[in-house]
C-alpha cells in the first residue's frame, strides 16, 4: 500500500503527534472498563518513545459538544490507564491546539478529547494548520476512526510536515486487505445487528462475494419476514423487505447461500428475567419477539464454521448481554474459535462478545474498527487512508529538530 509508515522514519528529537482511537467503554464509576483499544496502540507509542521522540497522543471519546467538554467527556481515565500500561506518567493536557507546552524526548502527553475542539467534526483546515505548525510528524494509528473526515483524521494529515500510518493502522489494512482480496474458500460472513438499513450496503456487497451469508439479530428478522413468516412483535423493517428479497435472489443466482435460523428463542419482553421459548422459524406467535437463534440453529452454524476457509464476523446473533438470549452468540463465538478457517472479526458489539465468551486468543484477526471495518468490507476508500496516500504520492516536508512550542 502506497503510504508512508512510521517505522520508516527517523524519530529522534521529533515532536510526534499520534491520532489514536482510545474511545473505550467506561464503568459507571468513570474508570476504563475494557482497555483492548489502549493495548492495541501501545506498540506505536513505545516505538516512538524508544526512538527518542516526544509523543503527543489524542483521541475522541463519546460525542461531546465542541467547545463545551464535560467531565464525562474527559480522557482523564484513559490517561490513568495508559500510565499504568506504559509504566511512566502520561499527563493529560487541555486547551492544546496552540501547542503551548513543553515536552522533552522520551516523554508523552495525552491531549484532551479532540472532539471538544471547535472545527474537529467539520474537518476544519484552519484548525489543522494551527496544529501542524508545532508538530513534526503526524501519525494516524486509528483504524476505527479512519472512515471519518474530521480534522485529526483527515485535514491534519494533509497539513502536517510529515504524515504517516502507525503500526496498528498498517496491520489492519494489510491483514484485512490480504484476507479479503484472495480469501480461502468457502468464504463465510456473519452479519448481525438491529437494522438492515444500517448495513444494507455491506450486505449487498457481501452477497456478491461470499459463499455463505449468515444474518442475525434484527437483521435476520427482516429476512425472515421477507420469506413470508410471521415475526410476532420482533424488531424488523417492513420498508426493506424487498431489499432483503433482492439480496436473497442475488445469492441464489450465484449459487451461494443466505442462511437463516431454523429455530429461534422468543419472549414477550426483552429482559434478563424474561421466560424464553424455543420456536420454529415459521411458528413465532403474535406478542412474542425473536431475541436469539435456537439450539438447532446453533448446531447448523457450528457445522458451517468447521467447513469454512475464511470467516468474517460483524455483529451478534441475539441480545447476548442478557443471559436468556446469549446462547446463540456464545455458540457462534466458540464455533468460529474452533474453526480451522482464518477468522476476522470487527465491530464494538462483536469485540464485546469475543471478550465475554473468552475466545479472544482464538480469533485470527480482531479489527478495532466498527464503521471503518464495515466500510472496508464494502470496498470504500477510507478518508483517513486516502489522505495518507495523497501525502505519500506528493511532497513531504522535512521535519525540523524539535523546538519548544
Amino acid at each position: 500500500m502506497n503510504i508512508l509508515r512510521l517505522e520508516d522514519l527517523a524519530l529522534r528529537g521529533q515532536r510526534v503527534f499520534i491520532r489514536a482511537d482510545l474511545n473505550v467503554p467506561m464503568t459507571p464509576h468513570g474508570e476504563v472498563a475494557d482497555d483492548t483499544r489502549l493495548r492495541a496502540v501501545l506498540p506505536g507509542i513505545r516505538h516512538c518513545l524508544a526512538a527518542g521522540a516526544a509523543v503527543m497522543i489524542t483521541s475522541h471519546l463519546g460525542r461531546p459538544v465542541e467547545g463545551a467538554l464535560t467531565h464525562a467527556d474527559s480522557l482523564a481515565p484513559v490517561a490513568v490507564r495508559l500510565s499504568e500500561l506504559l509504566g511512566q506518567p502520561v499527563p493529560l493536557l487541555g486547551d492544546w491546539t496552540h501547542g503551548k507546552f513543553r515536552l522533552d524526548p522520551g516523554e508523552i502527553v495525552l491531549l484532551e478529547n479532540c472532539r471538544g475542539n471547535v472545527g474537529e467534526m467539520a474537518d476544519d483546515a484552519a484548525l489543522a494548520g494551527r496544529i501542524a505548525r508545532w508538530i513534526d510528524i503526524y501519525v494516524n494509528d486509528a483504524f476505527a476512526a479512519a472512515h471519518r473526515s474530521q480534522c485529526t483524521t483527515h485535514a491534519l494529515a494533509l497539513a502536517a510536515p510529515v504524515a504517516c500510518a502507525g503500526p496498528l493502522l498498517c496491520a489492519e489494512l494489510d491483514t484485512l486487505g490480504r484476507a479479503l482480496a484472495q480469501p480461502a474458500r468457502p468464504l463465510v460472513a456473519v452479519v448481525g445487528g438491529s437494522k438492515v438499513s444500517t448495513k444494507l450496503t455491506v450486505l449487498e456487497r457481501l452477497a456478491d462475494r461470499v459463499d455463505t451469508l449468515i444474518v442475525g439479530g434484527g437483521i435476520a428478522n427482516t429476512f425472515i419476514a421477507a420469506r413470508g413468516h410471521g415475526v410476532g412483535s420482533s424488531l424488523y423493517e417492513p420498508a426493506l423487505l424487498d431489499a432483503a428479497r433482492r439480496i436473497a435472489a442475488r445469492m441464489a443466482e450465484r449459487g451461494s447461500r443466505l442462511w437463516l435460523p431454523e429455530d429461534v428463542i422468543t419472549a414477550t419482553r426483552c429482559a434478563a428475567n424474561a421466560t424464553p421459548h424455543i420456536r420454529a422459524i415459521d411458528a413465532v406467535p403474535p406478542g412474542e419477539m425473536i431475541l436469539d437463534v435456537g439450539p438447532a440453529s446453533d448446531a447448523a452454524i457450528e457445522a458451517i464454521m468447521l467447513g469454512a476457509g475464511t470467516i468474517v464476523w460483524n455483529g451478534p446473533l441475539g441480545v447476548f448481554e442478557l443471559a436468556p438470549f446469549a446462547a446463540g452468540t456464545r455458540a457462534l463465538a466458540r464455533a468460529i474459535a474452533a474453526s480451522p478457517g482464518h477468522s476476522i472479526a470487527g465491530g464494538g458489539d462483536t469485540l464485546a462478545a469475543i471478550a465475554a465468551f473468552g475466545v479472544t486468543d482464538a480469533i485470527d484477526t480482531i479489527s478495532t474498527g466498527g464503521g471503518a471495518f464495515l466500510e472496508f468490507l464494502e470496498g470504500r476508500e477510507l478518508p483517513a487512508v486516502a489522505a495518507l496516500k495523497a501525502r505519500a504520492g506528493g511532497r513531504q516536508r522535512q521535519p525540523t529538530t524539535m523546538a519548544t512550542a
